[in-house]
């Protein structure tokens, strides 16, 4: 009787999240400051990042929508149809590699992989970016290895007052309403 009431209420759960989260249904928001716009064509967005808020903290695809220094990291984000997913609730941790990152990838390597056919390499590269929980600059400690959205791991390195993540400088940070924002000066490749 117990496990019949548990999976009831799972199901239950289930199906309340996917009702909510569809994104073709409109919702009855009371608060003013934000408006929910209906997703009549899915393909056209209507997700996450389509909330207008202008009240709130930014979450992180606002944040580095708003930045001159990662145009390139949020042209690569939209390539790879993960801007509803980095503006989901999170938290995140984000490691952004600035323009001048991506600028010293061999060349060619950004426009190769924003063609539509090597989207799933790019969806790779920048999952190895995020990870699934919040980390703040006091929690990190020289070894800490970190798991990644895209099943890979990197490693902080913290010496001497300098941050790395792997072999790239953590020049500085942003907070944003659903996690935080690292601005890193390379590229993490995955090695997988």
């Amino acid at each position: 009787m117990k496990k019949n009431i548990l999976l009831t209420t799972v199901a239950a759960v289930v199906l309340l999240f996917g009702m909510n989260s569809c994104g073709n249904k409109e919702e009855n928001n009371t608060s003013e400051a934000t408006t929910v716009a209906p997703a009549a064509n899915p393909s056209a967005g209507g997700g996450a990042a389509s909330v207008k808020d202008d009240d709130s903290q930014p979450n992180i695809v606002k944040v580095a929508s708003g930045s001159k220094d990662h145009t390139t990291l949020v042209a690569a984000v939209k390539a790879a149809e993960l801007v509803d997913v980095l503006a989901q609730s999170g938290p995140y941790t984000v490691f952004a590699p600035t323009n001048a990152a991506f600028d010293l990838l061999p060349k060619g390597t950004v426009e190769g992989l924003l063609k539509p056919e090597k989207k799933a390499d790019l969806q790779n590269i920048l999952q190895y970016h995020v990870t699934t929980s919040m980390y703040s600059e006091s929690m990190f400690r020289d070894g800490l290895k970190l798991g990644m959205a895209n099943g890979g791991s990197v490693v902080i390195s913290k010496k001497d007052g300098k941050l790395m993540v792997n072999d790239a400088n953590i020049v500085g940070h942003v907070a944003a309403s659903n996690g935080i924002i690292y601005i890193i000066d390379k590229v993490l490749l995955p090695t997988q």
